[in-house]
């Protein structure tokens, strides 16, 4: 029960109302690079991360990969379906080895109906969710390429990053130059270039694979200023 304890959405119940939601739960382990669900299987359950990273992408008819997301520790998926019979929208993919809490739709579905709490919550975070996305519809419509990639980077810094020394914030993320691009629909050579361009204004200094530190008001300036 500790484990649910430590997932934002249940930070505000009781023991009566983990005890419930532990009883409904089961433990599930995903290797790197495993689906956990593909998109258009018929949705069963919703899922929270205890531990690991998941993609969450769409296809295209064509094969093209569109990144939707990046979730981690506490992060729950997906976030629609809740009484209506829909197929899961997306894939899931774990990017490394990955822990996991999952629980029949239905199950969850009843205890929503009794907990309000639980419910409102639930709310909070599919509209902080819905926010998101029409913030990154906005900048698909509004910005060019090197301010998308720009606010793709404060972005990460929000979701991902922890504060270092000097301003920088650490950013740990397991996509590579062509999973940044599918997030915001540019090409992988418009990330590289803008990280070149960003590296020699020394606002982003990449580190290992997957590793920045990024300096989040310099950043936040530089696309004030563009």
């Amino acid at each position: 029960m500790e484990n649910l304890r430590k997932m934002p959405l249940f930070k505000g119940l009781g023991d009566a109302d983990l005890a419930v939601i532990a009883d409904i739960s089961v433990k599930k382990h995903a290797e790197k690079d495993a689906h956990i669900f593909f998109q258009g299987d018929p949705q069963e359950a919703v899922y929270f991360i205890e531990s690991g990273e998941v993609k969450i992408y769409r296809t295209d008819a064509n094969g093209k990969e569109q990144v939707v997301t990046l979730l981690r520790d506490g992060d729950m998926f997906p976030h629609v379906g809740f009484f209506r019979k829909i197929s899961y929208p997306a894939n899931a993919m774990a990017v490394v080895d990955t822990n996991l809490v999952a629980i029949r739709i239905t199950d969850f579905e009843n205890v929503l109906l009794n907990n309000p709490q639980l419910t409102m919550t639930l709310y909070g975070v599919m509209s902080d969710e819905i926010l998101d996305l029409q913030d990154r519809l906005e900048a698909q419509i509004l910005n060019n390429a090197y301010e998308q990639v720009v606010k793709l980077f404060l972005r990460l810094t929000r979701t991902h990053g922890v504060q270092e020394k000097d301003g920088f914030v650490l950013v740990k993320t397991p996509l590579n130059n062509s999973d940044l691009a599918n997030m915001i629909g540019v090409t992988r050579e418009t990330v590289s270039r803008t990280i070149r361009q960003l590296k020699e204004k020394n606002l982003i200094l990449p580190q290992e694979k997957g590793t920045y530190l990024i300096h989040q008001e310099k950043l936040t300036e530089e696309l004030l200023g563009v």
